[in-house]
This record gives C-alpha cells, sequence and structure tokens, in this order.
C-alpha cells in the first residue's frame, strides 16, 4: 500500500469527493464539480485537473480501471477510488472540519491599511461594499430557499454557512459605517485632520516613534 500523505490542493480533495460516488474519467469528474458549482467552495484550478488525477494514481489514492471512448473522443481513463484514498478523504474531510485555520481575506488585508485614504472616501467605499453585499446575500437566500426544494440539506451545509459568513460581513460593514459616519468612532476627527493637513495625529506618531525606537 502506498505511503498515505496529505493531499496538497483543494482539487485533489474535490476529485476524491467525486470518485466516492462511482469511477469516472476525468471528464466526468470535471462535469460533476461544475455542475455542483464546487469552485464556490474550493480554490479550484481546472487547468491542473489531470496533473492532480494522475498524482492521486501516483500515491495511491485512486487507480485506473479501464479505458473507454465514445463519440469519437479521444479515448479516456477512468479511474476508481482505492482503500487508500477512501481513508485518506476521510482523514481530510476529519481535519477540515475540526480544526480552525486562519485565512487571510482580501477585505481584512484592506482594513489593515484603510488610514491611507481619508475617512470620507473610506465611508464611500465600505457603503459601497455594503450594498453591493446586500445584493449577493438577497440573491444567495433566494437561490438557497429554491435549491433546497430539490437537494437535501446535507448537501447544502456550505452554502448555509457562506450565506451565514456574508450576512455578518454586511452587518458588520454597515455597523463600521455608521460609527464613521457618525463619529462615534474615537479618532475620525484626527483622520480627517491629518489628510486634510498631513499632519500625523499624536497616537499615530506615538506608535510610529515607538517602532522607530524598537528597530
Amino acid at each position: 500500500m502506498a505511503k498515505r500523505r496529505k493531499v496538497g490542493n483543494l482539487l485533489g480533495l474535490a476529485v476524491l469527493s467525486a470518485l466516492v460516488e462511482r469511477p469516472m474519467h476525468p471528464y466526468e469528474i470535471a462535469s460533476l464539480l461544475r455542475e455542483r458549482n464546487k469552485e464556490r467552495d474550493m480554490n479550484i484550478k481546472w487547468g491542473s485537473l489531470y496533473t492532480v488525477v494522475g498524482n492521486l494514481e501516483k500515491h495511491g489514492f485512486i487507480a485506473a480501471v479501464e479505458n473507454v471512448r465514445d463519440s469519437g473522443r479521444p479515448e479516456r481513463t477512468v479511474y476508481r477510488l482505492t482503500p487508500a484514498g477512501r481513508a485518506e478523504y476521510e482523514d481530510w474531510v476529519r481535519d477540515l472540519l475540526a480544526t480552525p485555520e486562519r485565512e487571510q481575506p482580501r477585505f481584512e488585508a484592506g482594513l489593515s491599511v484603510m488610514a491611507a485614504l481619508g475617512p470620507d472616501e473610506v465611508i464611500e467605499l465600505l457603503v459601497r461594499r455594503g450594498d453591493a453585499l446586500a445584493a449577493e446575500v438577497a440573491g444567495m437566500r433566494e437561490t438557497l430557499s429554491r435549491t433546497a426544494e430539490e437537494i437535501p440539506r446535507l448537501l447544502l451545509a456550505e452554502a448555509e454557512y457562506d450565506l451565514a459568513m456574508r450576512t455578518a460581513e454586511l452587518n458588520w460593514v454597515r455597523s463600521f459605517v455608521a460609527e464613521l459616519t457618525s463619529g462615534a468612532m474615537p479618532g475620525v476627527e484626527a483622520w480627517r485632520h491629518w489628510h486634510a493637513t498631513g499632519e500625523l495625529p499624536d497616537d499615530l506618531a506615538e506608535l510610529a516613534e515607538r517602532g522607530s525606537t524598537q528597530d
């Protein structure tokens, strides 16, 4: 039996999830994953599908069972999940569900450097983001409600989670905009004065001085 190791990317996980159902060739796998919108749940790079399939076979997680040819298409290799692949797949699912991982959203990166802009522009940008999020959340709710009539909830957990996270982000953005707009957030006027005059607020100047001293 091949030595087990962690599969290196989520496309590998997606391939294993498809082969749990039945043997397939890579084109069938890709069609099934697209039909189920797996690219929404995972960062899938479709161009690397055949490389990932080859690596899974190399490490004993899947095995070729037959070659098929239909409708004048090139010959295709059908793969099945091996016992080692099933065990690896289940272990990875356990890890994904139980172990929190720190992710780095682009929005969080933007918030960390938003002081580069003045508060009025930040408010405008966040209002724009909130409007986009509100439209997205409404669409997600409608889609989930419609889909729930046809698909078991067991297969919709990731969509529910995605909706919950987007709703939480929308609520936070609206709350933060309200603080900035009303001036309830401490330091907003000093921030505005900084962008109008170029004079760094005292608390930020102190932090910058402290950092240069530590260096």
